[in-house]
């Protein structure tokens, strides 16, 4: 007799026979454990909040959500909902996201799951699988994110256990990828290659991902949290926009009594949704002593995030709230040495000497490894078939070292090929719909997942960001690169406060019900800016003509060689207006 069997039958006429069968698989399972009802009691209360912090009342629901069931303890759920293919229960769809799950619902009835790839640095072997996993259990494609990474739709339920066990299989991770995690570790995508770099960082940036997946306190965040390393060089880690930054500086003779010599200098609380980059610390840290440094800044967030306002649970507040010097101080509680202040901006040499805002991962470039370059290749919108990933990690084998690495950007590069044969996998990638030349238009364009596979997005803004590349391509010819970037909601998951033209979805009255919000004169690094808005509600039907007469607007009134970040800022938004609306 099972135990379902045993309850009153007004207890079980209203069931369906999946319904049945799933609580007597679930009866089985406890009774197989030796438990019986006997054995059960009322329910222990819940976990207490962390020591000295709020009480279980004041907490929002998602810390509550946390503390009746540790997210990672969800996966026996996973794995029964999977065997009815059934969909997840709400408190389970926030629980899931600790495995990289995102029930799309009510967009799609499937599941995103998004990986760990720390650096953007992926081998051939690894894209040949995850090519396999979207042909078998998936959509087919697969998507480059702005955080140098990978997302996979549309999954099942009855497929999630397989994606993930594939996933780790071929030495991959998406734990703690989303949520109140700390989210895929960014880099220079030519870290190790790029010969204007200051240092590599890649070794600090595998460190700190191995400490990550193996240590449990950084899987109870108030809310997520982002990393990013710049060693310098041609292309940015757009460091600036993390809740950390670290980049590196030279250190040349000086009076404050700090060896000469390479070291990080660390931004906080850089949240570009929120319009903030990131504050300079007025810290430089030793290589070696970095990541436990980052470390520390995690160990303060933990203990000072707001656990009772999601609004208010980023890293930017904790620094708003207890100043950058109050951090330090807390910092240094965790730490066996004090840090370095640096007061005199004359001693540093910049990591960089160039503007970032072209398109410089684009093209054929030299390592500093003699004979090879690295190609970097544009990829629409970040969007790749099964088959074209085949083909890339095919490239990689024959002609590189098998390596790939992806970038911020939603674009990839092939590196350590030998410079005879650039020109022969730059033609490879562009028939395979990967142009390797820079467009000054088209290889700027960003794009969040939109409203095709996101419950948050207003509008389609791969789809949009697509149809404007070909519309504008075709009527303005740009003699400087121009990055544009179309978010779906306030999230800002592409960064639109920081594009010379920036794009937020809204719904409007018009035939497609979708339409932009329009900032201009963002920027990062050097350029680093919030965009200002110039338009609002502009229906995607007149996208097209808006953005043409903007960018022909600022090529007729520019000041020779000014760039549209330069012009925007420039002028007031009233000047902008009228300039972007002559005929």
């Amino acid at each position: 007799m099972t135990a379902l069997s045993t309850l009153p039958s007004s207890s079980t006429s209203d069931f369906s026979s999946e319904q049945k069968r799933y609580l007597e698989g679930f009866f089985a399972g406890i009774a197989a454990g030796g438990i019986s009802f006997a054995d059960l009691s009322g329910a222990p209360a819940p976990a207490p909040a962390l020591p000295d912090g709020p009480s279980l009342d004041d907490l929002t629901k998602e810390e509550r959500i946390k503390r009746e069931l540790h997210p990672f303890d969800a996966i026996e759920q996973l794995v029964m909902d999977a065997r009815w293919n059934a969909k997840p229960e709400p408190e389970s769809v926030f629980r899931y996201k600790w495995n990289g799950l995102f029930w799309l619902n009510p967009v799609k009835d499937g599941y995103m799951c998004r990986l760990r790839i720390p650096g953007g640095v992926v081998k051939s072997y690894q894209l040949r699988e995850l090519a396999a996993i979207a042909t078998e259990l998936t959509t087919g494609y697969i998507q480059i994110t702005t955080r140098n990474n990978f997302q996979i739709r549309l999954i099942e339920p009855k497929n999630c256990p397989e994606v993930l066990r594939r996933i780790q299989s071929c030495g991959l991770h998406s734990k703690g990828a989303g949520a109140d995690n700390i989210r895929n570790i960014t880099m220079n995508p030519c870290a190790g290659y790029d010969p204007h770099e200051l240092i590599d960082v890649r070794p600090f940036v595998n460190e700190l991902a191995t400490l990550i997946i193996g240590t449990k306190e950084f899987y109870d965040l108030p809310r997520k949290f982002n990393i990013a390393y710049d060693g310098g060089g041609l292309i940015s880690a757009v460091e600036d926009t993390n809740d950390i930054g670290a980049s590196a500086v030279k250190i040349e003779e000086n009076d404050q009594g700090i060896e000469p010599g390479i070291y990080f200098r660390i931004a906080l609380g850089g949240v570009t949704g929120h319009q903030t980059f990131a504050s300079d610390w007025g810290v430089i840290v030793k290589p070696e002593q970095i990541n436990d440094v980052i470390v520390a800044l995690l160990r303060v967030f933990i203990k000072h995030g707001d656990r009772t306002n999601r609004k208010k649970a980023r890293f930017k507040y904790v620094v708003e709230n207890m100043g950058l010097e109050g951090v330090l101080s807390e910092t240094e509680t965790f730490l066996p040495f004090k840090l370095t202040r640096l007061k005199a901006e004359a001693s540093i040499q910049a990591a960089r000497s160039f503007s970032q805002q072209g398109h410089s991962h684009v093209g054929v470039y030299p390592q500093k490894q003699e004979g090879l370059v690295y190609v970097g290749a544009s990829v629409p919108v970040g969007q790749l078939t099964a088959k074209q990933m085949q083909r890339i990690a095919d490239l990689a084998d024959s002609y590189g070292s098998g390596e790939i690495r992806l970038t911020v950007w939603q674009n990839f590069i092939i590196p350590n090929i030998k410079a005879p044969y650039a020109a022969t996998v730059a033609k490879s990638l562009r028939k395979l719909g990967f142009p390797c030349e820079q467009s000054n238009l088209k290889s700027g364009f960003v794009a969040c997942t939109g409203n095709r596979y996101c419950k948050f997005a207003a509008t389609d803004t791969k789809g949009h960001a697509i149809a404007m590349m070909e519309y504008l391509d075709k009527r303005v010819k740009l003699d400087q690169p121009v990055n544009i970037h179309f978010t779906g909601c306030p999230h800002s998951c592409a960064q639109h406060f920081m594009g010379d033209i920036g794009l937020l979805g809204t719904k409007v009255k018009s035939e497609s019900g979708e339409g932009y919000h329009i900032t201009v004169g963002g920027g990062f690094g050097e350029n680093r800016k919030i965009g200002r808005q110039v338009f609002s509600g502009v229906p995607f039907e007149s996208l097209g003509t808006t953005l043409e007469q903007m960018l022909k607007g600022f090529l007729k009134k520019r000041e020779t060689d000014e760039s549209f970040h330069q012009f925007c800022n420039r002028h007031s938004v009233g000047q902008l207006q009228e300039i972007f609306c002559e005929e």
